[in-house]
């Protein structure tokens, strides 16, 4: 769905949920001054038991002119009303008739969705999804509404902690947002009350001495308080790893940290919402959040408990889950856990086709690069012999000519990998972004070096030689592979990348 597919619609409503935040409220503003532009009749509305009261958010409503409005009722039905942030038929949204509904949100499916609808739930933010379709339609955005939509994301992203798609981040960078207002915004959100449920938090933990982790519940607040709860709490001696959550209203807003290098917060975040929300960030700081519909209908416990025990019983399956991380993986170290060699066939590398491009060609030597893909950033400085190659599921690694001429063949074909998001570049020294599509070119990976591959039963990350810093994890049916010239060069295949990328030597 395109924006500009509602223009056939001229009484146009949006809807945010009931007692919105920043980034409902940014989210919704996108569509208003979108609409409006167009010549339509537009209203922009919140309604539920609460209007607008936070400092922050009526401070932030004031000062960019956001005409949203609370309404108890609609005296005329739209054309077409617009939920955002929010999907229509959820319990945190007044339902109110109209002739089309579509929907814009970036949470996980929870309702019968209906026609027009662009649900992302890998996004940070639904700012990110309204700045994509805004980007896409070719309209420029004014200040007040790019101060909105960068304060939605840096909220609902836990001050950026959470910040985990690359189109999020490409927001945060391109919104011409006004950062003298922005830093007032970040200095009004914390109220006295809250301090005090901050420091409710920090006496009720629980600790766990094996994994060295911490579980700390919060009275329901700003995720902000979260973040703020966990970075504190991470700063104790014996504590490597923490999370510390909220339930709120139709969920359970969480917060993860981590100082160790065998748990990135990311990770456990998404595992922690697998298949009741969602969840995001970076290494070391992220979150999530959970969905009470989702959660009812993947825990019985949950669905059947009594209102005064669904407290006790989130924090069980949260504890469960934590366990269950901790407790169902294997660590591989490469060059100092010999890995067990039974069971392994030997594979070659097919030839396929991927991408590649030559940062020397672009960029002088020395250039401090960062290369963003969906697997994450990567940097690195310009040399002479470094080539960037992308993968046909879009990851990108760095390489160099010695390698690259040993197992690839540059081809005449124009680049035409089709990816979920074309990987960009950014030139860290004067922050200006391209997107590396002009510049790649194809080529196909000719007979390789023979590898020793079988699969795993059980979720397994290895520090390899190349990076003892950073782990590759997988899961379950994923591959554990060795060069079989170096038993101890140890690496994670993803399965699928796996069956397109290698063929077994008879």
């Amino acid at each position: 769905m395109k924006l500009s597919d509602l223009l056939g619609y001229e009484n146009i409503v949006i809807q945010c949920h009931d007692n919105p935040d920043a980034d409902a409220i940014a989210s919704g503003f996108g569509l208003y001054e979108y609409f409006k532009a167009k010549g339509k009749d537009v209203r922009f509305i919140y309604s539920g038991n609460f209007q607008i009261k936070k400092s922050n958010l009526v401070f932030m409503v004031k000062m960019l002119n956001i005409p949203i409005e609370y309404v108890d009722s609609l005296s005329d039905m739209p054309d077409l009303l617009i939920t955002c942030d929010c999907q229509y038929g959820e319990g945190n949204v007044r339902q109110f008739p109209a002739h089309k509904v579509a929907v814009i949100d970036h949470h996980q499916m929870a309702t019968r969705i209906p026609e027009l609808s662009d649900i992302r739930p890998n996004m940070g933010s639904c700012s990110t999804v309204i700045w994509d379709h805004l980007k896409n339609e070719g309209v420029n955005i004014s200040t007040n509404l790019a101060t909105a939509m960068y304060y939605g994301l840096l909220t609902d992203t836990n001050s950026f902690a959470e910040l985990s798609h690359p189109l999020d981040k490409d927001m945060k960078e391109n919104l011409p947002a006004d950062t003298d207002l922005i830093n007032k915004l970040c200095n009004m959100n914390i109220t006295l009350d809250e301090v005090k449920i901050a420091g409710v938090a920090l006496l009720g933990f629980e600790y766990h001495e094996l994994h060295k982790y911490a579980l700390l519940e919060a009275m329901p607040c700003d995720p902000n308080i979260l973040g703020l709860i966990s970075d504190l709490f991470l700063s104790v001696d014996s504590v490597d790893v923490c999370i510390v959550y909220s339930v709120v209203n139709f969920g359970i807003k969480f917060s993860v940290r981590s100082c160790t290098k065998e748990v990135r917060a990311n990770e456990l975040a998404q595992y922690m919402a697998k298949g009741i929300g969602s969840g995001g960030g970076h290494n070391d700081k992220a979150g999530g959040f959970i969905q009470q519909s989702l959660m009812e209908e993947a825990e019985p416990e949950y669905a059947s408990s009594e209102e005064a025990r669904r407290r006790f019983v989130i924090t069980t399956i949260l504890r469960r889950r934590m366990h269950e991380y901790f407790r169902d993986c294997d660590i591989v170290y490469a060059g100092k856990d010999k890995i067990d060699m039974e069971g392994t066939k030997r594979y070659r590398k097919k030839s396929i086709k991927q991408g590649f491009f030559v940062p020397s060609e672009i960029y002088p030597l020395g250039t401090q690069l960062l290369v963003r893909s969906l697997e994450g950033d990567a940097t690195f400085r310009v040399e002479e012999d470094s080539i960037v190659m992308i993968g046909i599921r879009g990851e990108v690694y760095v390489s160099r000519r010695e390698v690259f001429d040993k197992n690839y063949k540059v081809l005449d074909d124009k680049y035409n990998l089709r990816l979920e998001y074309t990987p960009t570049v950014k030139n860290m020294d004067n922050g200006e972004s391209m997107s590396i599509r002009p510049y790649a070119k194809m080529c196909v990976s000719e007979a390789g070096n023979v590898i020793l591959a079988k699969k795993i039963d059980r979720t397994t990350k290895v520090f390899t030689k190349w990076n003892p810093k950073e782990y590759l994890k997988g899961e379950k049916g994923d591959y554990i592979a060795a060069k079989e010239s170096d038993t101890d060069d140890v690496y994670i295949i993803n399965d699928e990348i796996f069956h397109e990328s290698y063929e077994e030597v008879l």
